[in-house]
């Protein structure tokens, strides 16, 4: 039978375990290091948004095996920018240099533009109007019947001179579009492309030989017309009493109107190249601006018959359904 351990052995045997635990010799000879009592730093905790380990981040994006990231895309266009949306949702990039200024910048700039047109069509009416005699005498001449008889007539001490003026500016008139042209082309060309940048400038001459056509279209078939049909409806009741104002009024704001309605084939074909409105468009309104057309020919013509107003909103149509049609057939 197996001999029974003593019970006070037990205790003292199981009081020493307790009481003097083993020791490793290296461990007690090496110097204790700090880091180890606290958390490591490189290890966040996996709710932080940002830390850069976490899998849920969309940041992170580690390149693993393969040339790939994580997020699916090749590493060597993780750093691509996206250009699918540019400018808030504007589709493609502008030209570079093209820069966003303060509103009151672009009015200040838009007035100076505009006092150069009001300086330059001063200075040729400046220089113009010591001739503006003859060429009352000469547009007289070709446009009233009888003009040896129907002298005109002055029927205030100023006439002479204002319609002298008029003359002359209908001359700084010519020279100011193609400024007018210009100063439009310096206002915008930030925002231009190099082949829009070429087109205006195209259109800067071109503007001065659609304003000559225009008063040349004036001269030698509107007022011809409009004189005669003076003459013819008024031969039977009464005779017309030629005022030199307004006669010249008349003769010196049709050619006026008429160079400026030329310009409607450049504006348009500007306004689809820069992309404003299209040739689609313009045709699915036609109806809207003829009848513009016609409202501004009667607001502005002084023609109490009605004919000039007429003659001038079927030209604003002809050169608008001309343009249009152009660029149907051409495709250009």
């Amino acid at each position: 039978m197996a001999e029974q351990p003593d019970a006070g052995d037990t205790d003292e045997t199981a009081s020493d375990a307790v009481a003097d635990p083993p020791v490793d010799s290296d461990a007690s000879d090496a110097p204790v290091d700090a880091s180890t009592d606290s958390v490591d730093s490189t290890t966040a905790d996996p709710a932080d948004p940002a830390d850069p380990a976490d899998p849920a981040d969309p940041a992170d994006d580690t390149t693993t095996d393969g040339g790939t990231t994580q997020s699916g895309l090749p590493a060597d266009e993780l750093d691509q920018p996206d250009t699918s949306v540019v400018d808030d949702g504007m589709v493609g990039d502008g030209p570079q240099s093209d820069q966003e200024m303060p509103l009151a910048d672009h009015i200040e700039e838009m007035m100076r533009r505009l006092g150069v047109v009001f300086l330059v069509a001063g200075i040729v009416t400046i220089l113009v109007y010591p001739f503006a005699g003859e060429t009352i005498n000469f547009l007289w001449a070709s446009h009233i019947p009888e003009a040896a008889t129907n002298r005109p007539r002055l029927y205030g001490p100023l006439e002479f001179i204002l319609t002298k003026l008029k003359v002359a500016g209908l001359a700084g008139i010519l020279i100011g579009l193609p400024v007018f042209v210009y100063q439009t082309y310096r206002f915008m060309r930030p925002g231009l492309y190099p082949q829009e940048r070429r087109y205006y400038l195209s259109s800067v001459p071109t503007s001065l030989v659609l304003g000559i056509f225009g008063v040349l279209f004036a001269h030698f078939l509107i007022l011809p017309f409009i004189f005669a049909y003076f003459s013819e409806y008024t031969e039977d009741a009464a005779v017309v009493a030629f005022g030199l104002q307004e006669t010249f009024n008349l003769i010196l704001i049709m050619m006026g109107w008429m160079a400026l309605i030329f310009q409607i084939p450049l504006f348009i074909m500007l306004a689809i190249m820069m992309g404003i409105v299209t040739r689609e468009w313009l045709e699915a309104k036609r109806l809207i601006f003829w009848g513009s057309f016609l409202g501004i020919a009667f607001i502005f013509s002084p023609d109490p018959t009605g004919m000039a107003p007429i003659i001038v909103t079927l030209t604003m149509v002809v050169l608008f359904e001309g343009t249009l049609a152009i660029r149907r057939w051409t495709g250009n």
